[in-house]
């Protein structure tokens, strides 16, 4: 098995909403902000290579929005998701999974390419795997996610007939466990990837970054945060435990880090970059 960072490019968001209560005087030590209060984040995903597999995990917001939809995200940096595919030795059509955590923009957009006035899938050889919670629960928003939730960004990939379902407890390889998760949206899959004698696993927006592994530090755009810290809480202890690697989409600096238990709550233990795994 091998294991690629795919980088879809930097794009930034209101640090206020990214640690929801969290006081500004805290937060901004470690990620500081413009003077329109946004922070810079990653959109790191990762590619798996195992034999005949090439299964990407999530893919960034894509470029297919408009220039205004674009202009409140600050869309930054000279990585792209082809860039970084093709410099992984890959390209579209050599992508056989395309797994999605969830359906908000900034994880699933580059999987939908637009084609004059009509969309098309990018990975047109591929499957693309979601569920049936939280298709139905992306396909009728709720007015708090109606904005994250762009139809252009899934329609075409149950209308091209490569869309497939996970059931709750299942999973489609025999190298990965799915956690499930409902704190920051309905049925957000964490893949958990068994690599050599490690367990690393893809954190989504569980915890965006280092900075979210306190329990209190909750996105304000989680639509059930008290969940979220339940699920923060049993997610950490279990991962302190058993020495797992947390692997970040969104941490701007860090991609990888381990954990440990102190007197004050799980809390990082050594961060590092995901090559020193490898």
């Amino acid at each position: 098995m091998n294991l690629h960072i795919i980088h879809a490019g930097g794009f930034k968001l209101d640090g206020g909403a990214m640690f929801g209560v969290v006081p500004k005087s805290l937060w901004s030590r470690n990620n500081p902000a413009d003077e329109n209060n946004m922070c810079s984040w990653a959109m790191r995903c990762l590619l798996v290579e195992n034999g005949d597999q090439a299964v990407l995990i999530d893919n960034g917001m894509g470029d297919k929005q408009s220039e205004k939809f674009f202009s409140f995200y600050y869309l930054h940096g000279d990585q792209t998701l082809q860039g970084s595919l093709q410099n992984a030795g890959f390209d579209f059509p050599d992508i056989t999974d395309m797994f999605m955590t969830h359906l908000h923009f900034d994880h699933c957009g580059g999987g939908v390419n637009r084609n004059g006035n009509t969309y098309e899938v990018a990975f047109n050889k591929a499957k693309y795997w979601s569920n049936k919670d939280h298709w139905s629960w992306a396909s009728e928003p709720n007015a708090r996610e109606k904005a994250s939730f762009l139809k252009e960004n899934f329609e075409p990939i149950e209308q091209s007939g490569q869309l497939n379902h996970i059931e709750v407890g299942d999973t489609p390889f025999d190298w990965m466990d799915i956690i499930f998760v409902d704190g920051h949206t309905d049925k957000m899959m964490l893949p958990k990837i068994r690599y050599k004698d490690k367990t690393i696993v893809f954190m989504a927006d569980l915890l965006p970054s280092t900075g979210h592994i306190p329990l209190a530090w909750v996105m304000g755009y989680d639509t059930r945060p008290l969940l979220t810290i339940k699920e923060k809480e049993a997610f950490l202890n279990e991962a302190a435990d058993n020495g797992y690697i947390l692997f970040f989409e969104h941490d701007p600096i860090h991609e990888c880090c381990t954990v440990k238990r102190t007197d004050r709550g799980v809390r990082m233990d050594e961060a590092f970059p995901l090559s020193e795994v490898l």
